[in-house]
């Protein structure tokens, strides 16, 4: 089993196809949404394509935390990912330790009386759809974690869990192809083509590929792609810096957070830590652009932000990246295949500093290796899955920090909206219009 980290550019393909001329229906992107859209969509007679521009997963799919939480959720959202912790049991089942799941919990951690608040003004979105999430005394939290300094209490929901990221999507891909679909990676989509006011198809830097209906899931590069088509939604990206430390006792079997630090047990026997809710942000065209939609954002996590001007390259929102190109030259998803940020050092510093005088027993963990991603936020930090304004262009983006874990859901729902199904949700809180129809910008929950 690959341990540590994310896939690399350096990686042989493993899905090298050519695309063909003609498909059902294109998928653009190939992280966890893209993938398990894919993989519906194949299993339900579509003849689908999937084009990634570098490696499968190798973006934040790859990236994350590997989390597969139900608690804390947005409140839109939870049904959805009650679905997904479901169809990730499925594909356990099917794929086994490449997925990796365990359900082991998750627990928010309170540093004071603010945070049990917030717990508590959660619970009962909790109790509406049944989960077992319960508030834990300190000295229940004892019994969870002995031998823990500083907490006062915790949220837990016993049944979340956890996942391998870097090899539970890979896999998936793998599904999809051998239920048909085609993926193509080293394959960039430029742009889409219209004919009579609706999608026709997409160009490639491969060749054209005549398609009915497209899906855009490109993650921290889908605003850009969808500027380039002439459409406009809000979407900005933080780098989230994370590590993994060497194989440790076994101190926590799940995944817990408070404001400082994130740790999740992994299955080679380390622990993958992250920052808490800490992120840096490069201020770039795009964030000037949107200032207005984020705002409400800005006021809440501010203080969880460094900001610092953008580099002139090298990312969606840097300063020299193109926002217009022709469809028959070389696009901005040609020039950076895997989006892969240098990690912030001073950020695993603090980390390490903050788990030694929670866990002072442990002292501070040792660090195997240490990576950054790009995480696409919207102003409201749940997603859009919707069509677009272009009849037969549909949209999953923005899944703001937390798609890997909801991430079957969000295939199974956009799967079924691209074949004129009842997604089975209420997708009113995901509708693409909300950024523009005068709606008030709704935050979810502040946990």
């Amino acid at each position: 089993m690959k341990t540590g980290g994310p896939i690399s550019r350096a990686e042989a393909a493993r899905f090298p196809a050519a695309p063909p001329a003609q498909a059902d229906i294109v998928v653009i992107g190939g992280g966890i949404a893209g993938v398990m859209t894919a993989l519906y969509l194949a299993e339900a007679g579509q003849r689908v394509v999937l084009c990634e521009k570098g490696r499968i997963a190798a973006e934040q799919s790859s990236r994350n935390w590997g989390w597969v939480r139900q608690q804390g959720r947005d409140p839109g959202e939870l049904p959805i990912m009650i679905e997904a912790l479901r169809l990730w049991q499925g594909l356990d089942q099917r794929l086994g330790e490449a997925v990796g799941l365990r359900q082991t919990g998750t627990t928010y951690l309170a540093n004071g009386e603010a945070d049990i608040a917030n717990f508590e003004a959660w619970m009962p979105h909790a109790r509406a759809h049944g989960l077992d999430t319960r508030l834990m005394s300190r000295a229940e939290l004892d019994g969870l974690l002995p031998n823990a300094a500083g907490w006062v209490g915790a949220l837990h929901t016993s049944n979340d869990a956890r996942a391998e990221p870097w090899t539970a999507v890979p896999a998936i891909a793998g599904l999809a192809a051998n239920a048909g679909a085609t993926i193509c990676e080293d394959c960039a989509v430029r742009g889409i083509e219209t004919s009579a006011g609706r999608v026709s198809g997409v160009v490639t830097e491969k060749g054209r590929i005549e398609a009915a209906q497209v899906l855009l899931a490109g993650g921290a590069w889908s605003s850009l792609f969808a500027g380039n088509a002439g459409l406009w939604f809000p979407q900005l990206s933080v780098r989230a810096t994370v590590a993994a430390t060497v194989p440790m006792v076994d101190f926590h079997p799940g995944n817990a957070a408070d404001s400082g630090f994130a740790f999740r047990r992994r299955a080679d026997g380390g622990y993958t830590l992250a920052p808490g809710i800490g992120h840096d942000f490069w201020i770039g065209p795009a964030a000037f652009r949107n200032l207005v939609s984020f705002l409400p954002q800005m006021r809440r996590d501010l203080r969880h932000t460094r900001l610092s001007p953008a580099a002139p390259t090298g990312y969606p929102d840097a300063w020299r990246t193109p926002r217009r190109w022709r469809l028959d030259e070389v696009s901005p998803f040609e020039m950076m295949r895997v989006l892969d940020p240098a990690p912030n050092l001073t950020r695993i510093e603090r980390l390490r500093a903050d788990f030694a005088s929670a866990f002072p027993k442990l002292g501070k963990p040792q660090i195997m290796r240490a990576w950054a991603g790009m995480i696409d936020v919207t102003p409201d930090q749940v997603p859009i899955l919707d069509e677009s304004p272009v009849p037969g262009f549909f949209v999953a983006t923005g899944l703001s920090g937390h798609g890997f874990g909801i991430g079957p859901g969000i295939g199974r729902v956009m799967a079924d909206l691209m074949l004129g199904r009842a997604p089975g949700h209420d997708l009113s809180r995901f509708r693409y219009a909300r950024f523009s129809d005068g709606s008030r910008i709704e935050l979810g929950p502040s946990i």
